[in-house]
């Protein structure tokens, strides 16, 4: 498939009062046109500072880019405008965010919000960008669009607002989506029905999507490919059945042991002992260290390399593969 980005050695830091936070500190992945790449790991570990920085929204102060590229189809995003890049976020590169009733401005209807984007980047009439709002609304299943179109946020269920979040990122038919946490707070049943509906949605509009989330059963579920990040970087990369059929991390072998199976009676579910270290921590060796089972005097002095496990594009970083 055609490589729609490539992000390569891409750090981000957070300049505090309590010192520097390497919020992301040398991650690099590719996303292929029409794919599904998840993007996992536990709260904190850089998965949204990661989407944020591809789009350039990472605030500053405190936040900033300090190194690495960032290459969307022919496009340098690290070397663009802001005037450039804000004729790329939600035309070309569209973003759901994680809490859609923070993100949905609660004084204006859905369908001005809607709207305003195809004013934006389409350049179209009010009645036309109204009539396609509800195009839009009609398309991610929201009942009754024509009505909906006037409602403001609050008089919408949660399902709902997550629904308009995503007719709002394609309703300028993006190449690439990213979602970050587009099921968290919603129940079980709204949940399947989200994914079902990003699955619909990327076969009609042949777009990638970069999925972000901490659950495991969705990735699983929805992603083609994965990429698993621990303290700012990235542990493992593979298909979804590499990553979860023959997991090559131990911090990947943790996350697959936590998650509970169905019929199996267990007193405690397993867990991976320790926590994640601070970013603000200057960590000498593998961040893992302190928390792996298979821990080498190695991995306490040097920071492993990202290495292809076979020739089938699985890679990790671990010395157990040296």
């Amino acid at each position: 498939m055609e490589r729609l980005l490539k992000v390569e050695d891409l750090k981000t830091y957070f300049y505090t009062d309590e010192g520097v936070a390497k919020a992301v500190d040398g991650v690099s992945f590719d996303l292929h046109a029409q794919e599904t790449l998840g993007i996992v790991g536990e709260s904190g570990c850089g998965k949204s500072v990661t989407a944020l920085s591809i789009l350039r929204l990472i605030p500053d102060p405190p936040g900033r880019i300090e190194g690495g590229h960032i290459q969307f189809q022919d496009l340098d995003l690290l070397a663009l405008s802001e005037k450039e890049m804000r004729r790329i976020r939600g035309n070309e590169i569209a973003m759901i965010f994680q809490e859609p009733m923070t993100s949905l401005n609660p004084v204006y209807t859905v369908g001005d919000q809607i709207s305003e984007v195809l004013r934006l980047h389409r350049g179209m009439s009010k009645d036309e960008s109204r009539e396609k709002a509800i195009e839009m609304l009609g398309r991610v299943r929201i009942p009754d669009p024509e009505q909906r179109v006037d409602e403001y946020p609050h008089q919408l269920s949660g399902g709902q607002r997550q629904r308009v979040m995503i007719a709002m990122a394609l309703a300028c038919d993006p190449v690439m989506l990213i979602a970050d946490e587009p099921t968290t707070a919603l129940d079980v049943t709204v949940q399947a029905q989200i994914l079902d509906l990003l699955n619909q949605l990327q076969e009609d509009f042949g777009m990638a999507i970069m999925l972000i989330t901490h659950d495991l059963g969705v990735i699983a579920e929805t992603a083609h490919r994965v990429v698993v990040m621990y303290a700012s970087i990235v542990a493992e990369i593979g298909t979804a059945e590499q990553v979860f059929g023959g997991p090559n991390h131990p911090y990947t072998e943790g996350l697959k042991e936590a998650i509970p199976r169905l019929g199996e009676k267990v007193e405690r579910l397993n867990t991976i002992p320790g926590g994640v270290p601070s970013p603000f921590e200057e960590t000498v060796g593998c961040p893992f260290q302190n928390r792996c089972p298979r821990v080498m005097d190695i991995c306490k002095r040097e920071l492993p390399a990202l290495k292809e496990i076979g020739d089938n594009g699985h890679v990790a970083r671990c010395f157990l593969f040296d």
